[in-house]
């Protein structure tokens, strides 16, 4: 379980990451909101990063540029994630 209390949004964007990556074993309360999603974390890669994007897109209207250094932090976390949508979404 969780080890720090996720707010709803994270909730949400916890969901949107295991169906957008199909994540069997995991649930939402797995993922430690302040965990880090990609290496050590829940060993998500580049492709998965991709698709990340793609679903905040659809989900929040949120665009992000392939290619800019900020990515790296925005998907550091979902609780960084939370924040770039709290940020710029525009649904």
């Amino acid at each position: 379980m969780a080890e720090t209390a996720q707010t709803p949004l994270e909730r949400s964007l916890a969901e949107m990451v295991i169906e957008t990556l199909e994540l069997e074993d995991i649930t939402v309360d797995d993922i430690d909101p302040e965990a880090p999603l990609f290496g050590e974390g829940l060993g998500l890669d580049s492709i998965d990063a991709l698709e990340l994007g793609l679903a905040l897109q659809k989900h929040y209207g949120i665009r992000l540029d392939s290619d800019s250094e900020d990515n790296q932090t925005h998907f550091a976390s979902l609780r960084n994630l939370a924040a770039l949508v709290e940020a710029r979404r525009t649904t």
